[in-house]
């Protein structure tokens, strides 16, 4: 077959967006900048990816916003608060506490002290526990003479006096996130992980494996459970469902947090579980966005683990995110929706033990390295 002439084989790259000698016209032929590799990543600026994120709704200053998710989250939340958003707080500390007091007893860290929600699993299960009232008295873990929210273990660093006492908080906690939600205008959840503990009698999970923070791990009772991509979609389904029902208007946003899982129960290697559960995650959060016109998805785990970037948005331990990377999220964020762009976390607060030294970030998952054998 004899070989195409130099102006056809022109022709044939159209679709590249660079040229056609002949007039063609195809899809291909005027799609912007950013829908080629070239152009939207090699030669882009990864931190401030042109074009990435073209918002479905508005989020105005007027919006009241809540926050939710994985460790990154916090940062999220924080970024909004510092540009002058309304990001709601129904569990606000007492006053005159000094910064480390506030951040050490998960205050601020987002909407209600609830901790980290990494898996969507958890959040349906807050959502219900919220809306029913239910407090179980076999979720309270002791240690050392000091006694555990098994739902949010590191909210109180040092434990409560009685199990009493931790069942009564969370009570009250409970109805201040039911009361968050029913006034919350827009929630924005960040999704995390795919990987849990559960009860094996009562499916209900937990933040963290049992053992690890307060408790004993007992593995007759405590099974190891991933989540498929069907079931993390059948989650986010449920959630809506609870959240429609306390407030029919509010939009969902969600995105997906870009930091490694700090190990796996999985039985594989801890780099392909973190690419099984960020692939598993991502799919989910585009699959639901695109059927419900009140959710989008926002790619912050895109963002910060663009090639583009080479690694720079993460610190030495190739798991947390800089300021650099959060603020190229943020910025990305802010500026689709026409708000001030984000300007870097906050460096006024001393980070506490079980938080991230760089970032200040509460995170219960960074203890399964330093409880490692």
């Amino acid at each position: 077959m004899p070989r195409p002439a130099a102006s056809a084989g022109r022709g044939l790259f159209a679709s590249a967006g660079m040229w056609d000698e002949r007039g063609m016209s195809h899809p291909y032929s005027d799609l912007p900048a950013n829908a080629f590799w070239r152009c939207g990543v090699a030669e882009a600026d990864p931190a401030a990816p042109a074009g990435i994120f073209a918002p479905k709704f508005g989020l105005g200053r007027d919006a009241a916003i809540a926050t939710a998710g994985s460790c990154f989250a916090q940062h999220v939340g924080r970024a909004l608060r510092e540009a002058g958003m309304n990001v709601l707080d129904a569990e606000p500390p007492g006053r005159g506490w000094p910064p480390a007091l506030v951040r050490a007893y998960n205050y601020r860290v987002y909407s209600a002290r609830y901790g980290n929600i990494y898996t969507s699993r958890q959040l349906v299960q807050l959502l219900e526990d919220a809306l029913e009232g239910r407090v179980e008295p076999a979720a309270v873990w002791q240690q050392d003479g000091r006694f555990y929210d098994a739902l949010r273990p590191t909210v109180e660093p040092r434990g409560f006096a009685s199990a009493e006492e931790a069942l009564a908080l969370r009570c009250t906690h409970l109805a201040a996130v039911r009361g968050l939600f029913a006034r919350s205008s827009h929630f924005i959840f960040t999704l995390g992980l795919t990987e849990c503990w559960a009860d094996r009698a009562s499916g209900r999970v937990w933040p963290t494996c049992p053992g690890v923070v307060a408790g004993s791990f007992d593995p007759q009772r405590h099974g190891f459970l991933n989540l498929r991509f069907g079931e993390v979609l059948e989650d986010l389904g449920r959630a809506r469902g609870l959240l429609q029902g306390l407030n029919p208007g509010m939009r969902m946003i969600l995105t997906v947090s870009p930091v490694p899982l700090t190990a796996t129960a999985s039985g594989g290697h801890v780099l392909a579980a973190t690419a099984r559960s960020k692939a598993v995650l991502r799919a989910a959060a585009d699959e639901f966005a695109a059927a419900h016109a009140d959710v989008d998805y926002f790619p912050a785990y895109e963002i910060v683990t663009n090639p583009a970037a080479r690694g720079r948005f993460f610190h030495p331990d190739l798991r947390e995110v800089t300021a650099e990377g959060v603020a190229a999220v943020m910025g990305a964020f802010l500026g689709a929706h026409g708000l001030a762009a984000e300007t870097g976390p906050s460096r006024t607060e001393t980070p506490e033990p079980g938080t991230d030294a760089a970032e200040g970030v509460v995170c219960e998952e960074i203890l399964l390295e330093a409880f490692r054998k």
